[in-house]
């Protein structure tokens, strides 16, 4: 039995088989191979393969999340069979007498090379595609399984080097049962993912990550930060009491739904859910959040190969808001940038991405983009209770240029005889210490405050949230970063408008109390956080 001590960010246990992604890049060996013909017949063997694969996951696409999701996986189809591809790798295996990997490694280099060159976003963004499609090739050449990082029928529990946004909102959820990092922080998208899904979770186990370990049997602990790899008996068989022992209190969390968020001296709180897909939906009902307190509206984007539509977007807002009835829906605006990136985008790298071009800053500059989401939202209003919120907030005068912008879509869309919301409510999110330092100016421009605690801690104690060697200093539980809450809080109601959290932060039990006596009037939190939160909220 190997034991692995680590960070949990993710409470729950998990025990199934492992699953370790070949995230990390590797050096693809060249060696000189004897008959050039049989080493064509083997690539055009992983060629069909890989379309077979990409075949079943079209349709299993197709068939769960609709016809527009599957186009994805025609065009890599498409390109493993364009003859200018194809015909790269076939010379260089028989010119070069290379084997097929190192053959078609060369070609997807140069391929994406070109179309990185490329001024036009949309051609820069092929370059990941035809490395995706490489990847997947390599892969079976070397023997290895679905690209994708399949397993089959059977769940399995994710080891990976690292998981980005655009890796986690591709996996099949149906089949994961935890996630094991070497990287990450606790503010990590494959944390949030975790926490949303309901999922164990542990970062931070660097070179205990070992590809060796696939296929084994493991025990996750995401409240010990422990990880068992090839238990022993005794720790199976205690582990699969703590289990069900955790399962149980789930279940007696059940009767919590439909009681009041509130004190025993009746304080009450507004207890909203974070989600980034219209499917969470259901997550949220299931645990009976009283609304949405983010929609993080930029995983639309992360999910897409280009600019999602303003009809495609309209649909994904009002499916959101007509599941949640009268309960209020707050979604959050483009918050691409920084650790979310997005090909298409055409964005260029930055040394230090957290304090460079994002979230609100790419609205402002690209109205052309912050239009068609608006439209869509404005659209979707009168489905439901929505309201808006603007990210990454400094000042006054952005909150201006964004309420500007507003009022011209509002103004199209009159013209064309589309309903909207007129009164929608416009609200900020509270990340920077320049939006702590204003919120009175602030306070006095919207309809309501999120403190997004994830950033407003980063920035507040110039700690990068993706850096794991910055645990000890990144402390969330710092007298700066409460002090804050309670100002920005105040700030609020004096200008009679309410003040929530919508950053991780809001689901700490044990800030619970600090975060009754500063006032805030909503938390928003992972669907499976709003239970235990209920629960430890009406024992006050």
């Amino acid at each position: 039995m190997k034991t692995i001590n680590s960070t949990g960010v993710s409470s729950g246990i998990a025990i199934g088989t492992i699953k370790v992604l070949d995230t990390a890049e590797h050096a693809i060996e060249r060696r000189a191979i004897d008959n050039p013909e049989e080493e064509v017949a083997r690539f055009r063997t992983a060629q069909n393969t890989a379309c077979d694969q990409l075949k079943a996951l079209r349709d299993k696409t197709a068939a769960e999340l609709g016809e527009g999701k599957a186009e994805l996986f025609d065009a890599h189809q498409l390109m493993l069979r364009d003859p200018d591809y194809v015909e790269s790798i076939e010379d260089l295996i028989s010119g070069n007498k290379v084997n097929a990997e190192f053959a078609v490694n060369s070609t997807a280099e140069q391929f994406a090379a070109m179309f990185e060159a490329m001024d036009n976003s949309y051609m820069q963004a092929r370059a990941a595609d035809i490395k995706d499609i490489s990847k997947r090739l390599i892969s079976i050449l070397e023997g290895k399984s679905d690209a994708n990082g399949a397993n089959g029928d059977n769940p399995y529990i994710i080891f990976a080097e690292d998981l980005a946004p655009s890796e986690t909102v591709q996996l099949d959820r149906s089949k994961v049962l935890g996630f094991v990092t070497a990287k990450g922080s606790s503010n990590s998208h494959t944390a949030i993912l975790a926490r949303t899904m309901g999922l164990p979770a542990i970062i931070g186990i660097a070179d205990a990550l070992d590809p060796q370990d696939d296929g084994k049997l493991a025990v996750v602990d995401g409240t010990a930060g422990l990880v068992f790899i090839e238990p022993d008996e005794p720790t199976l068989a205690e582990y699969r009491a703590k289990k069900k022992q955790y399962e149980d209190h789930l279940r007696l969390l059940q009767e919590l739904k439909g009681k009041p968020t509130e004190t025993s001296e009746g304080q009450k709180v507004r207890l909203y859910a974070n989600i980034g897909r219209p499917s969470d939906v259901a997550s949220v009902l299931a645990n009976d959040a009283e609304g949405i307190g983010l929609f993080r509206s930029e995983f639309l984007y992360l999910e897409s190969e280009d600019f999602p539509t303003e009809e495609f977007q309209f649909e994904a807002y009002k499916e959101v808001a007509q599941k949640m009835g009268d309960r209020l829906v707050v979604i959050r605006t483009l918050d691409i940038g920084a650790d979310k990136q997005v090909g298409y985008f055409g964005l260029e790298h930055e040394d230090n991405p957290a304090l460079g071009y994002r979230a609100i800053r790419i609205c402002l500059t690209r109205p052309e983009i912050f239009k068609v989401q608006l439209r869509a939202l404005l659209r979707a209003s009168v489905y439901g209770n929505i309201a808006i919120m603007l990210p990454m907030i400094t000042s006054v005068q952005e909150v201006h240029d964004a309420k500007a912008i507003l009022e011209s879509v509002k103004d199209e869309l009159r013209a064309e005889d589309k309903p909207l919301n007129e009164n929608i409510e416009v609200g900020i999110m509270i990340e920077t210490p320049a939006s702590v330092i204003m919120a009175d100016e602030l306070a006095a421009e919207v309809d309501f405050f999120s403190i997004g605690t994830n950033d407003l801690t980063q920035y507040t104690l110039a700690c990068d949230r993706q850096n794991p060697n910055l645990g000890r200093f990144a402390d969330t539980h710092s007298p700066a970063i409460l002090r804050m809450i309670r100002t920005v809080t105040e700030a609020a109601h004096r200008h009679g408008i309410w003040c929530g959290i919508c950053g991780e932060l809001g689901a700490d039990l044990t800030l619970t109390e600090e975060f009754l006596n500063i006032g805030l009037d909503e938390l928003s939190v992972s669907p499976t956080s709003v239970l235990p939160l209920r629960e430890e909220i009406r024992k006050r």
